[in-house]
């Protein structure tokens, strides 16, 4: 294996210039960081993380904690992470946030300080006040995405805006009869979605003067949820909505597949509109939302990386908003006829 000697000979540099140009350290010119990559690639010596670490004072690992690996908005925004990390040469290391207290504790007073990472993005995460003080006390950038954290930046789109402009798409198409089918309020993630998108949807409908006494149907943030609540909704032919917000895209695919199932032609015999812009509605022509979360994963990378990199990048604490769009498909129209 070849050692850092040879890389500098090589390069025709020091051994302490190569070593700074291999770790990204300042002072070293780009022609010389330059002849050092050459050279290291030539001879395929590759630079011990651990070694590094000591000269610079950091680890290339970024903490990402996140209490769902396996559902698809935290998924994107995990891949959005990755991909961002992977191209600035760090390493993602993964919390998965327990829900019993005790190992929820350990996480912060233990493992994030064993881990030693350089900076922390927490995914979906509402922090209580101490474990904001535990991630300050390690100096380390921070930044959150899915709600706002006080003391932390953090990124997130308007979830009652986000359901508010759904609604009043159906609006302006002429329905009146809409149900909002959407997380169950008892078992609510964190930032309290479930209830801001309704509170969304209910507050367009007050906007419009539309009257809506039995208004939501409660069901799991998913395709088999949105199923079997539509299942349940649509069996009577007397009662059904003409229209249908969904709290997610896979509760509105879910609603989309019940109506085939019970012979319900969407659109014309029903409308349809999630939040998301989940890889499945396009193909679904699922009017919804979109959000973007791998690219809020990005962005978070690159605020912890320029805060990390740039003296000049404060990250002071603040709330920045996550731009959303209506996208129109072929899932919403007119409702029919009485």
């Amino acid at each position: 294996m070849s050692s850092l000697a040879e890389v500098a000979r090589r390069a025709g540099v020091s051994k302490a210039t190569a070593s700074r140009a291999l770790s990204g350290a300042a002072h070293v010119s780009p022609a010389a960081k330059e002849r050092v990559a050459a050279a290291a690639a030539e001879l395929g010596y590759v630079v011990s993380s651990t070694a590094a670490s000591l000269v610079t004072g950091r680890t290339k690992n970024v903490g990402v904690i996140t209490p769902f690996i396996n559902r698809w908005f935290f998924a994107e925004v995990l891949e959005g992470i990755e991909g961002a990390l992977i191209k600035a040469g760090y390493d993602l290391t993964l919390f998965r946030l327990p829900s019993e207290p005790e190992q929820r504790s350990r996480l912060f007073h233990y493992f994030l300080v064993r881990k030693r990472v350089d900076a922390i993005v927490c995914v979906g995460v509402e922090l209580a006040p101490s474990e904001v003080q535990l991630i300050q006390a390690l100096r380390r950038p921070a930044v959150g995405i899915g709600g706002a954290i006080p003391g932390i930046t953090t990124m997130c789109i308007d979830d009652e805006q986000a359901s508010r402009l759904a609604t009043r798409h159906l609006i302006g198409l002429g329905h009146t009869r809409i149900v909002h089918v959407g997380g169950d309020l008892d078992a609510q993630l964190d930032f309290h979605v479930h209830a801001r998108r309704l509170a969304g949807f209910r507050a367009a409908l007050d906007d419009a003067g539309i009257e809506h006494p039995d208004d939501f149907r409660p069901t799991t943030f998913s395709v088999p949820g949105g199923y079997e609540a539509a299942m349940a909704l649509l069996a009577d032919p007397e009662s059904r909505p003409t229209a249908i917000v969904a709290g997610c895209d896979e509760i509105a695919i879910g609603a989309i597949t019940a109506a085939r199932q019970l012979g319900i032609v969407v659109p014309s015999g029903l409308s349809v509109v999630g939040i998301d812009d989940h890889p499945y509605a396009a193909m679904f022509g699922l009017t919804t939302v979109r959000q973007r979360p791998g690219e809020q994963g990005e962005q978070a990378v690159d605020l912890v990386m320029r805060a990390m990199t740039d003296v000049d990048a404060d990250l002071p604490p603040r709330a920045i908003d996550i731009p959303i769009d209506l996208v129109v498909r072929t899932s919403t129209t007119a409702p029919p006829p009485s």
